[in-house]
């Protein structure tokens, strides 16, 4: 199928201010473009693209103080097909793991394993080791927090949003994310595009989308605590230990959101 996707975003500045985008696809879905990706500046400024440590697309810009946009539209090809199932799939023990899958082991900004180990091991620690015991934690956190836009709030952490019960899709994958962890299985957060593909649409305005890649048999496997069943049309744009890492936009100095629009739907 082909997907058409693309955002516009406007930030009001009082002063000249240094951003990095992270607003492109994952280079591992380039080779799925049926157009290119070139994004708009709104005054036009000179831009500089690089990888970041994660392996994730960014671009440098010095925006303008007054309102300054970008935006951008593409066609991608996608396979169609839901998320991959591997009930199967095992854990692999800690001494075994790719060095490179360390770090997502540990705690970060907004995954507290230290503060949700023992409730973790309390609630997951009885069940087998694998694919199931992740999926138990992807039903317990979707069972466990609301989902309500008037309730987001871009501080909030993964032990917050434990206590608290409530929150948007980056909620949900940094809980599921940091339990996950605590069970000593490496897993990974995740922003992209997912639109209303292969279900009922919802009157929610178009966002942006995050959730969860955990490392089972010796690769990367998808799965979604808010949503809780596998979807179709999944663009992943950027991956890191949680939202700190794939910030959409960060800015070096004050920033206000004027506009933002995101589009994702089948052609």
């Amino acid at each position: 199928m082909l997907i058409r996707a693309g955002y516009d975003i406007a930030l009001l500045l009082s002063s000249p201010t240094p951003i990095v985008l992270m607003l492109e696809v994952h280079p591992d879905r380039e080779p799925d473009l049926m157009t290119p990706q070139i994004p708009c500046f709104d005054p036009p400024v000179p831009s500089q693209r690089y990888l970041d440590g994660f392996g994730n697309r960014c671009t440098r810009v010095l925006a303008p103080a007054g309102l300054f946009r970008t935006s951008m539209s593409f066609v991608i090809a996608d396979s169609g097909l839901p998320d991959r199932q591997m009930p199967t799939a095992r854990e692999v023990p800690v001494q075994d793991l790719p060095s490179d899958c360390l770090v997502f082991l540990l705690g970060s900004r907004y995954c507290e394993t230290d503060l949700l180990s023992p409730i973790a091991w309390s609630l997951f620690g009885h069940l087998a080791p694998g694919w199931g015991r992740v999926q138990a934690i992807t039903a317990f956190v979707h069972d466990h927090i609301r989902f309500d836009y008037g309730q987001a709030r871009p501080t909030r952490s993964a032990h917050e949003a434990y206590r608290e019960r409530v929150g948007v899709c980056r909620d949900f994958a940094h809980l599921a994310v940091a339990l996950c962890r605590c069970m000593n299985i490496p897993a990974r957060y995740c922003t992209g595009y997912l639109g209303d593909i292969g279900v009922p649409p919802v009157p929610d305005p178009m966002d942006f989308s995050a959730w969860f890649e955990v490392w089972l048999d010796g690769q990367w496997y998808t799965f979604d605590a808010r949503h809780n069943r596998p979807r179709i049309g999944r663009i992943v744009m950027a991956r890191g230990r949680d939202a700190t890492d794939v910030a959409l936009s960060t800015s070096f100095g004050p920033a206000g959101l004027a506009e933002f629009s995101v589009t994702t739907y089948e052609e």
